[in-house]
């Protein structure tokens, strides 16, 4: 399943050079992981409340190839590439025009509030599998 978000570079995104701070791209990517989710007729917020899970970043790996400038228009596709029964793992590229900027893998988890793995969802699960 692919999904796409688009967000705006913000002045507070960057530095004083203008040039967005490497960190924010997490962010960037979060919020495009909440786009996805919510496109689903989800929430994180409902995950919690309905089904007692978290949906939490175990490992990301990031490949900087250009930065993204103050007033830039990023692009984010999000592509769930596996779905175990604990875990999501996603390819997520953002892009600047036709251009990408940066190229990132996220393995993400499902755990209880204890912290504790937990399965996903069927009904999310099934959604994401589509």
């Amino acid at each position: 399943m692919e999904f796409k978000s688009n967000f705006k570079v913000y002045y507070e995104d960057t530095d004083s050079g203008g040039v967005v701070y490497y960190a924010n791209y997490l962010k960037f990517l979060e919020r495009a992981r909440t786009d996805a989710i919510t496109s689903l007729n989800f929430s994180n917020k409902n995950l919690i409340e309905k089904f007692g899970i978290y949906i939490i970043v175990k490992s990301c790996n990031l490949n900087f190839h250009k930065p993204a400038k103050l007033e830039d228009n990023l692009n984010i596709i999000s592509k769930v590439l596996e779905v175990k029964n604990v875990s999501i793992r996603m390819k997520q590229n953002i892009f600047v025009n036709d251009s990408m900027i940066v190229e990132g893998e996220i393995l993400l988890a499902s755990v209880d509030e204890k912290g504790k793995p937990s399965k996903l969802p069927v009904e999310f699960k099934s959604q994401l599998i589509k």
